[in-house]
């Protein structure tokens, strides 16, 4: 393993030692969650209403094409395609990290869930970033879908710990991630910190990804041929995370987990199942940044997210 491997991997060690003990994802600051919950107020002059630089972060996107879609389809789960694991990589069994122990569940706080199973064992810690190097060397080296792979300035594969209980799923990366190779991290990614905070999760304690891992031509909706062409990178990150929860931001990313062409409003609300997560279903950022309104149903979600885990709800007895 090479040097800067080895310093990713005792960081993310350092930091799971510290988190030693704790059942459930850890807090934010206390201090930062009443500027955080502001969100949720939806307050006219909050900072959430600021729309600057709202174009570059998938504005066309965010779950408002399929949103207010009407089909009456079941929700397709099939999830027989093929994962791609590297080779390279050899399995081992090891006991839960505190990031990964499952908590003890409030009786009836699941609806439509079935369990199902991960395809693998579990990974450990440095198999897992041995897996993803070598999956994200796959990716930098695609060139599967021509209209992107002609315009894109970087690949944008994913980041948090690879141990993550909880794997934040987006649509694809907008300008400022085209340039920076980071996800989330335009207007919409910033709403979407100030949403984690407000749940009392941080973001480096998730791992964030999207459906696409190249932006596509003027934040278009990505296809159904692009998702597929991505589909065999981001279900293999998910089969080496292996997470509990999954949350899917907009319908691009209910299409890419789930399969499914039902609206968001359909599907949220309730816990659904993919492989060995449960799915939760909500509205993308930049969708909340156009439709304010929206931001007291994804706050909803998110508190039904938090009773899930376990994490106290602000504001409940």
């Amino acid at each position: 393993m090479q040097r800067n491997q080895w310093k990713t991997a005792s960081e993310q060690l350092l930091s799971h030692w510290r988190r030693s003990g704790i059942t459930h994802v850890p807090t934010g600051k206390p201090e930062s969650i009443p500027s955080a919950t502001e969100w949720l107020e939806l307050n006219e002059n909050s900072v959430f209403e600021d729309n600057d630089g709202y174009a570059n972060n998938n504005a066309t996107n965010g779950g408002v094409a399929n949103d207010n879609a009407t089909n009456d389809g079941a929700a397709n789960s099939d999830t027989s395609t093929a994962v791609v694991i590297p080779a390279s990589v050899q399995t081992h069994s090891i006991s839960p990290s505190p990031l990964t122990t499952q908590v003890a569940r409030p009786v009836g706080a699941v609806s439509d869930f079935v369990q199902g199973n991960w395809n693998t064992p579990s990974l450990d810690f440095v198999a897992r970033q041995a897996a993803f190097q070598e999956l994200n060397e796959q990716v930098m080296a695609c060139r599967k879908c021509e209209d992107i792979v002609c315009r894109r300035q970087r690949t944008v594969f994913g980041a948090g710990p690879t141990t993550a209980r909880i794997v934040m799923f987006g649509e694809a990366p907008g300008a400022d991630e085209d340039r920076t190779g980071e996800p989330f991290v335009g207007a919409a990614g910033q709403l979407l910190d100030k949403i984690l905070i407000a749940s009392s999760l941080k973001r480096d304690e998730v791992y964030i990804m999207n459906s696409l891992k190249c932006r596509p031509p003027n934040n278009r909706t990505p296809v159904d041929s692009e998702i597929d062409n991505c589909r065999p990178f981001f279900e293999s990150q998910l089969e080496t995370i292996q997470p509990d929860y999954i949350v899917c931001w907009g319908a691009i990313a209910v299409r890419a987990v789930l399969k499914s062409t039902e609206s968001v409003g359909r599907l949220r609300g309730k816990f659904h199942s993919y492989r060995g997560a449960k799915v939760m279903v909500t509205y993308h950022p930049a969708y909340l940044l156009r439709n304010p309104d929206a931001k007291k149903l994804t706050w909803e979600d998110m508190k039904m997210l938090m009773r899930e885990i376990g994490i106290k709800v602000p504001g409940s007895a």
